[in-house]
């Protein structure tokens, strides 16, 4: 199909504002890791700002796509993958750079296993034409762990402007971690059906 052919709504669709900004959201993953290695508490900052632009654009995408019933089927796949996307880089970089150790390495395991396993059994269910709705709890852990990322990505620059921020990022992401296990069984639990009669 040639680029005239292509009906104007799709055209639009592909250039509205909600998927803009998940494209943004995308290109501020790499940016959020790049940031990370300036040094001084700049990096730091820098880090929070992109990070806490792709979380907020994570909101406004779904909701004016809503509001101006704008959604659509590239929005709907590029999403989750940009919000994958931004939690797992962002997770993976703060244990590379030692801001995540220790047990609370386990946290961020926890979240990564279950991110890649629900994407896995969404797929698997999209090609049973099933589809699985976002609870209100999951949402509540989404925002949780935004939070606590936000948190951890300011480090030492964050605790000299409030004293305690690593810890409580540490405490929200352990938050996250077990809303995230009970989440995930949730997910199992509305799939096992649909497993169990393939």
């Amino acid at each position: 199909m040639h680029a005239a052919d292509v009906p104007p709504a799709r055209k639009s669709h592909a250039l509205s504002l909600p998927n803009i900004l998940t494209y943004l959201r995308i290109v501020a993953v790499p940016a959020v890791a790049a940031s990370m290695y300036i040094e001084g508490d700049a990096g730091r900052w820098c880090a929070f700002g992109l990070f806490a632009f792709a979380s907020i654009t994570d909101y406004l995408d779904g909701y004016l796509a809503r509001a101006w019933k704008q959604q659509s089927a590239l929005g709907r796949m590029l999403d989750p993958i940009a919000d994958k996307l931004l939690v797992a880089v962002s997770l993976l970089v703060l244990t590379g750079e030692g801001t995540i150790g220790g047990w609370s390495l386990w946290a961020a395991v926890i979240i990564l296993m279950r991110e890649i396993f629900v994407s896995g059994l969404r797929e698997f269910l999209a090609e049973l034409k099933v589809s699985v709705p976002v609870s209100w709890l999951a949402k509540w852990k989404t925002t949780v762990q935004l939070v606590a990322i936000g948190f951890l990505l300011t480090g030492d620059a964050g605790d000299k402007v409030l004293p305690g921020a690593y810890e409580i990022g540490l405490t929200l992401l352990w938050a996250a971690a077990i809303v995230t296990l009970y989440t995930g069984y949730d997910y199992l639990r509305a799939g096992l059906v649909h497993l169990i009669d393939e």
